[in-house]
């Protein structure tokens, strides 16, 4: 069964850092994409992130290219999201969500962890 759960999420200063992690199961990082969604109160859900081993694409959006770090330690089954500088509009849920490549559309989503970025 494919599953993808994130964390880290929580409360944070503007200017502040937080990591978010999205451990998979049910596949392999080898072959599949992981993509960064987020949706802020009252706006759509916009993809933010993407990452694949498989072609080595790296994708920002740019609201937060330059900020956000997508990273997979080797063999392992968790992607990364570091989150630097964060400003308040960068709150909202985050989800991480499974597809074939980079921009395909996804087949697998996470049930989201809460960034909240408020002085």
């Amino acid at each position: 069964q494919v599953q993808l759960v994130e964390s880290g999420g929580g409360l944070v200063q503007p200017g502040g850092s937080l990591r978010l992690s999205c451990e998979v199961s049910g596949f392999t990082l080898d072959y599949y994409a992981v993509g960064w969604f987020r949706q802020a109160p009252g706006k759509e859900r916009e993809g933010i992130s993407c990452f694949s081993t498989r072609d080595g694409s790296r994708v920002y959006a740019a609201p937060v290219k330059g900020r956000f770090t997508a990273s997979r330690d080797r063999g392992s089954n968790t992607t990364y999201l570091q989150m630097n500088n964060l400003k308040t509009e960068d709150t909202g849920v985050y989800y991480c969500a499974r597809s074939q490549f980079c921009g395909s559309p996804v087949d697998n989503w996470g049930k989201g962890t809460l960034v909240t970025v408020s002085s």
